[in-house]
């Protein structure tokens, strides 16, 4: 048998390779000559569409113009995630509760949810009124489809003008949008969202019944929600029978219902009025000739007094209760709920914050403020969540988060004192200290050594905390300084955490100087503990529920209080505290004869004042600020918040039994009752600050000392006197103490 020839087998082999590499080579020829062919018919037939000059640049902005577009609308669309998850299936029903408050004593003081006995519907609804409301506030509602761009540019040149003759911007389905989920809030991300929320809204609902939601669910000034309401409210009368010239005082009322309140400025309320009947004729819903007769006889409102309203109280109260059938601890919908709420004290409060902010806002800069009153226990007494409800809804003390500055160094220093390794005469030593690059320090750089903690407490020293939280993690046998800084901020965060702060803290090397943000109602809530000797105070605004039944259906004193910290923490705390009140930067918070402790804080800029404190019988959180974060000049905490804490608490401490702090020697106050066999008897835990008076009485007092404080209290911009100079003349650089957070220097 011959064996094959490996030479031939090896030539055919070659051959079939060089076949092969040939055809390849040759169809990537042809293809390459195909393609360019392709490619040169591809630019023939291109070079039509080719432009020179002109046409080139506007073909080049066009491209530009659609670029930036869809970029725009990406952003758009990210930044509208947030309104979309608050359309939710139920959304409509979410306000569906209708619950009736009631303060202290059991008597009403307001309303919130759906009112399901006495609706309206569209159809009942005058003419005049709907006519009125649409040919000002949005006279193409029923053409466009959420918003109106020829209605806003309409109602920019004529607003532009000057002429007096307002006209809204916004569509009324911008308007409804904000109304039902979201807030007041003057940003870009919350135009955004409120303009996709609107076109939802369209897409969702008719427009007669976005129509009806608006008329029912916009806030009208006087504590009132919706035309039928507000028309009993100012007129006395069903919405039916209204006259064409209450119709256009209503009307008036939607965009600006403060300011055009006709109980609290007549004459505005008629100008506006009259703007809206002149618009009605514009729109062609009138002639001249009918709105004559309303001109010439103006609406006129019935005589009220003004009301005790506490509207951000309720509005937070109400949020509870939801949050709570929500959740079905609660299954009814229709509720009576008794709040801790002392009218006189509420009444006393939103006085004095506006008679502080019309006095003193325009010497320091500063638009807002908040205030929060609780019970030791919690329990809600009085809430001032802004300069003006009718202005605006926001409620910056639940909902505004704020750099607290140094009023959240009592958390630090409760965690000292809770570790152990702490007393309020233990030595520490005010001296340079860094964490990496970040040096905090004291104002004017300079250091005050050695002294007790209480003093540095008083001083209100920026080191001292920082070594504080050091000391906390070498405890923990961690040796590395920044290292063991950030094991003694996570004790930190962990003690603010549990004695009532909300809000995440973020583990910064400035958080012990309180550079991480909380809000007013926290604060009081953290504060709490110290006044109540050491169990967790979660505020609460619900302390008995009943169903329509009248059957009981949730007790707040069911609950089981928890401990927190220990006695000895909190006579340890409270001693500190109250030093800072009696030798330190919260002296202007003092009251007489009675024992107070508290904290002030300033942050960077002045941007933030805060002035936190507590009695025995009260807490009180303090905040003054912009809220576009503006700095006021030179605002310190211990300047209008801590005079807000002592004008507001002064009279609420008189006629009821006086309560020492925790650990304390009783006030001298306290000592004097209980040395005079009980003069003043103890008093019902639901009392109220002036005792149980009538609301005539009670009104009639904080009138008379609301007299006597106007007479007493230095004028804005006066000179101050040697008493007023510890807290607000260059001397407080030494009662005060500073703070810098970032190495920018802020006064606490």
């Amino acid at each position: 048998m011959r064996l094959p020839n490996l030479n031939a087998i090896k030539t055919r082999i070659e051959r079939a390779a060089l076949a092969f590499d040939a055809w390849v080579n040759a169809s990537l020829y042809d293809s390459g000559q195909s393609t360019g062919a392709a490619y040169e018919r591809y630019q023939r037939f291109m070079s039509r569409f080719a432009v020179r000059g002109w046409k080139r640049i506007g073909l080049d902005l066009t491209s530009e113009v659609m670029t930036l577009g869809t970029g725009g609308i990406l952003l758009m669309l990210a930044m509208a995630q947030p309104a979309f998850r608050l359309t939710s299936d139920n959304w409509l029903k979410q306000q569906d509760l209708a619950v009736t408050f009631l303060d202290r004593y059991g008597t009403e003081v307001g309303r919130r949810g759906i009112k399901h006995d006495d609706s309206l519907s569209l159809d009942q609804f005058p003419d005049i009124m709907i006519k009125a409301l649409l040919s000002t506030e949005d006279r193409r509602f029923y053409d466009h489809y959420g918003i109106d761009p020829i209605g806003t540019a309409r109602a920019l040149v004529n607003n532009s003008r000057g002429s007096g003759n307002t006209q809204g911007g916004s569509s009324i389905t911008q308007q409804l949008a904000k109304n039902l989920f979201l807030t007041n809030e003057r940003s870009l991300e919350r135009k955004v969202n409120e303009a996709f929320l609107a076109f939802w809204l369209e897409s969702h609902l008719t427009k007669n019944e976005i129509l009806k939601l608006y008329l029912d669910r916009a806030y009208m000034g006087g504590g009132t929600f919706g035309a039928v309401a507000a028309a009993d409210y100012y007129f006395g009368k069903p919405l039916k029978d209204i006259s064409l010239a209450e119709a256009a005082m209503l009307a008036g009322l939607f965009k600006a219902p403060t300011k055009y309140a006709p109980h609290v400025n007549l004459p505005a309320a008629r100008a506006r009025a009259a703007d809206v009947l002149h618009n009605m004729v514009e729109a062609g819903f009138v002639t001249e000739g009918q709105i004559q007769t309303a001109l010439r006889n103006p609406a006129t409102p019935v005589t009220r007094t003004r009301d005790i309203t506490a509207d951000y109280y309720l509005d937070w109260a109400f949020g509870q209760v939801k949050a709570m059938a929500d959740s079905g601890k609660i299954r009814d919908r229709v509720l009576t709920v008794k709040t801790p709420l002392d009218l006189a004290v509420q009444k006393r409060a939103d006085e004095v914050v506006a008679d502080i902010l019309r006095k003193s806002g325009d010497a320091y800069d500063v638009d807002e403020a908040a205030m929060v009153i609780l019970d030791p226990d919690g329990a809600l007494r009085a809430m001032v969540g802004g300069a003006d409800y009718g202005e605006s809804q926001f409620n910056r003390a639940t909902d505004a988060l704020r750099q607290p500055g140094s009023s959240f160094k009592p958390y630090v220093y409760a965690a000292a004192l809770a570790s152990g390794q702490f007393k309020p005469d233990t030595t520490v030593v005010d001296s340079p200290v860094c964490i990496g690059n970040w040096c905090p320090q004291n104002y004017g750089r300079s250091y005050s050594g050695r002294q007790p903690m209480w003093l540095a407490v008083a001083k209100s020293v920026n080191t001292i905390p920082i070594k504080v939280s050091i000391q906390l993690g070498k405890a923990m046998g961690i040796s590395h300084e920044a290292k063991a800084a950030k094991a003694g901020r996570a004790k930190i965060i962990a003690m603010a955490h549990s004695m009532g702060i909300t809000t995440p803290l973020i583990d910064t090397v400035s958080l012990p100087i309180g550079s991480d943000e909380v809000t007013v109602l926290d604060q009081a809530a953290g504060y709490a503990v110290f006044a109540n000797g050491g169990f967790k105070a979660k505020p609460y605004a619900a302390t008995e529920i009943r169903n329509s039944q009248g059957e009981v259906v949730y007790r707040h004193s069911d609950e089981a209080p928890e401990r927190v910290l220990s006695p000895q923490v909190v006579a340890d705390m409270n001693f500190m505290l109250n030093k800072v009140v009696e030798e330190g930067t919260g002296r202007r918070a003092q009251l007489e004869g009675i024992k107070v402790a508290g904290k002030s804080g300033t942050t960077n800029a002045y941007r933030d004042a805060w002035f936190v404190g507590y009695t025995g019988n009260y807490v009180a959180a303090v905040w003054y600020g912009n809220d576009d974060h503006t700095s006021t000049n030179k605002m310190t905490g211990g300047s209008l918040p801590a005079q807000t804490f002592h004008d507001v608490l002064e009279p609420a401490h008189k006629g009821i039994e006086i309560k020492g702090l925790p650990g304390l020697k009783e006030s001298p106050k306290a000592a004097a009752q209980q040395a005079s066999g009980g003069a003043t008897a103890p008093i019902d835990p639901n009392a109220s600050a002036f005792g149980k008076l009538s609301r005539r009485s009670f009104e009639v007092i904080g009138g008379l000392n609301g007299l006597f404080k106007g007479a007493e209290r230095p004028r804005a911009g006066a000179k101050p006197t040697s008493d007023d100079r510890a807290s607000v003349s260059p001397a407080r650089e030494v009662a005060e103490g500073v703070r810098a957070v970032g190495g920018r220097i802020a006064v606490p």
